[in-house]
Parts: structure tokens; sequence; C-alpha cells
């Protein structure tokens, strides 16, 4: 494969800026491999170069990338290219992406650039900026898709002063926060003392807001990532992928006090970053719910927060659980073994006080009595719903989860 050494570019690029192909290429970043459903999972490799020029120009072709006047125009122009063109005008492309700060592009020694004519084995990764911009991109899109509801932050029963205002004011007691309700300041005095000047203001005149308060919450949201996710017609990973970054977008946007950290679980269990997760994708896993709560347990006791809770997506029955340090495993059915071990794990988080919400995507009726029982045993909740569905109810929930702190 030919090389490419980075420098700054001042060629051909379509018009194109690296937001417009951010945004085209938002869906490859994410995809978690149902292209491949029936490939072995070590042939794909999402982090080559060749198969991120092979989605530019895709994008190029089939995208969004041009409006319908220039859509026809542009593919004509495209096919016009000879091949070394072509490879040239995604080069120019994929330079730009790296000079804007949204890929890294390394070779297997791990060092950038390269001025020989040696194939060499060439990989980027997504930078912090692109993680943020495909955050706030999905959010966008999955609010833009359910209306015009509100999400508002983590409320409780009680009213505190604060500086977003939601209630009615009352008199300034010391220590409230200095969050003067001026109209009604200024009423107060001028009930006492008329409409004469200069306004004599006392103490007992001064009136501030009410806001709801607002309590912090520390989140774990748990994803299956069993085969199963991309099995039977449907991906299903991609979308919770989508879900788990956009909850992020909205928590450090809108709840700047509450955490979120992500767990995913198939054989066993382990925490990714938010900048792992569009590389996420299925295994040749079964399911071990159990370490994927346990996991998640340990990483909300160590948090300081009150409120503590866990929020599963997943499409199955838990089908794996570690025995004397050995997998046992069975994909026939609910074991039972399996199931008394999960519905175990169910009440300790409930004894924890650490509720758990499960996002059932999948309609098998006896699935749905597991999760019945699997809610029960935690005092929890649960909800039925497809893919189309999920973001909502995953951000209604969010938004609505209301405790007394």
């Amino acid at each position: 494969m030919k090389w490419i050494e980075y420098s700054r570019y001042t060629g051909e690029d379509l018009g194109l800026s690296s937001e417009d192909l951010m945004r085209a290429l938002a869906d490859f970043f994410l995809q978690s491999g149902f292209e491949a459903q029936y490939m072995g999972f070590e042939e794909l490799d999402k982090r080559s170069l060749d198969r991120l020029k092979d989605a530019l120009e895709r994008a190029l072709r089939e995208g969004d990338l041009f409006d319908e006047n220039m859509r026809q125009a542009m593919r004509d122009k495209l096919d016009g290219l000879t091949p070394e063109q072509m490879d040239g005008l995604l080069e120019n492309l994929v330079r730009k992406l790296a000079e804007d700060g949204y890929i890294n592009v390394q070779d297997q020694a791990g060092e950038i650039g390269g001025k020989d004519d040696q194939p060499r084995d060439v990989k980027f990764d997504i930078t912090d900026k692109s993680v943020d911009f495909l955050g706030f991109k999905t959010l966008k899109d999955l609010l833009a898709g359910l209306g015009r509801a509100s999400f508002g932050a983590h409320d409780t029963r009680e009213l505190s002063t604060g500086v977003e205002a939601s209630g009615s004011s009352r008199i300034y007691e010391f220590g409230d926060t200095l969050n003067l309700d001026i109209s009604e300041t200024l009423f107060s005095a001028f009930r006492r003392e008329g409409l004469g000047l200069p306004l004599n203001l006392e103490y007992e005149d001064l009136h501030v807001h009410q806001s709801e308060y607002q309590s912090s919450c520390a989140t774990v949201l748990m994803l299956d990532c069993s085969h199963s996710m991309i099995l039977y017609g449907e991906d299903r990973i991609t979308p919770a992928k989508k879900v788990a970054m956009a909850l992020a977008e909205l928590i450090a946007r809108r709840y700047p006090k509450a955490t979120l950290d992500i767990v995913v679980f198939g054989n066993d269990a382990w925490q990714v970053s938010l900048k792992d997760l569009p590389y996420l994708q299925v295994g040749p896993f079964h399911t071990n719910t159990v370490a994927g709560l346990e996991l998640a347990m340990d990483l909300l006791r160590r948090k300081k927060l009150k409120n503590r809770r866990i929020v599963m997506i997943t499409d199955g029955k838990p089908s794996c659980i570690k025995r004397d340090g050995e997998y046992y495993m069975n994909s026939f059915g609910l074991d039972d073994f399996i199931v008394a071990r999960t519905l175990d794990a169910a009440a300790r988080a409930r004894k924890a006080g650490i509720p758990i919400t499960t996002f059932m995507i999948a309609q098998d009726t006896y699935l749905q009595r597991f999760i019945e029982k699997f809610t029960e045993a935690n005092q929890g909740r649960a909800f039925y719903t497809g893919l189309q569905g999920l973001a909502d109810m995953v951000f209604r929930d969010h938004t609505n989860s209301r405790k007394t702190s």
C-alpha cells in the first residue's frame, strides 16, 4: 500500500470540510461488524487506513455529502477519475482529517509519517475531538427523532435556592445562594416604603428564586456484546453504542455533576472508555450478566454520590457464568444454575441500594418472563422495546429518574 507522508495540504478536496467528512463517516466509525456477521471475528480490522479510504469513497458516491443538484455531477466526476487520481483524492481527504485533529495515523512502529516506499501496516485512531463530534452528532440526531420532548436534570421533590429558577421566590435566609428575585424584592420594599425615593431596602425585603434541587447520579451503562447482538438479521449493538455515546454527551452537557461509566459484558465483563466505544464490536461470546453486574456494582461503590444506578441494554438471556474459575455455558433455554446466580446478583444490587433499569431489545416471551423475575429481585424497572424506541426510552428514563437526596 502506498504510504502517506502528512504535511500541509493545498490540493483538491472537492470543497469538503473535515466536519462534512465526519458527518458522512459517523456510521462507519460506529458500526459493529453487522455487515460481516458471518466473518471470522479476527478478520475485520476497523482501524485499517484502507478501510477508511473505502468508506470515504462510498460516502462520496452514495452518501449525503452533496445536495441533489450536485450529487449526479459529482458521481460523473468521480467516474472520470483514473485509479491513481481517485487514490490521490482519498489520500487528500484522509490528510485533511489528520491535519484538523480528527484522526491519528500510525504505522506498526507507532510513528507518524514515512519517507520510504516500503509497504506499511498503516492504522488510524480517532481522537478525543472525533469522540466529542460523534457524541454531539448522535445526540442531536436521536433527539431530533424524539420530537419536542423536554429533557431536564435529575429533579427531586425538594426545593433549594440556586442559579436556575423554576419555582416561586421566598424570603432570603442566611446560607442561600444570593439569586435575587429583583421584582419581588422591590415590590416588598415598595409595599413598606411607598413609591418615594430614595428606596430603603431592609433585610426582610430580600427575596430569592427557588429552583428544583438537582441531584447528582452515578450511572453505569451495561452493554451486551454477545454474538447474538448482530445475528438474526438485525444489528442491535450499533444502536446501543449510539445511545451510549449520546447519553454520555447528554450527561456532560446537562448534568455536570453526574457520572457515567460504561461496562461491556460477554463471557467476561470489562470497562471501556468513551473513546474506545466506537471500536466496540461483538465477539464470539455468550452472555455473562453476573460478571457485568459485579463490575458495575464495584464501580458504583467507589463513587461518593448518594444516587447510583445501573442501566443495562441486552437482547438475550444469561448463558454464561464462572464457576470455580471455569466457564459454565449453556445456550439452550434458561439454565437454572445461571438464572439463580443472576437473580442473586440482582438482589445484591438491591441491598446495596442500586436499582437496575433493563432495556430488553428482544421480544421472546420466555425471556421477558425472566426479565420480570430479574426486575422483581432488584425492585428496579424494565422496558421492552425495539431498536427504534431505544433512545427515546433511555433518555426519558434518565430524565425522569426522580430520587430524594
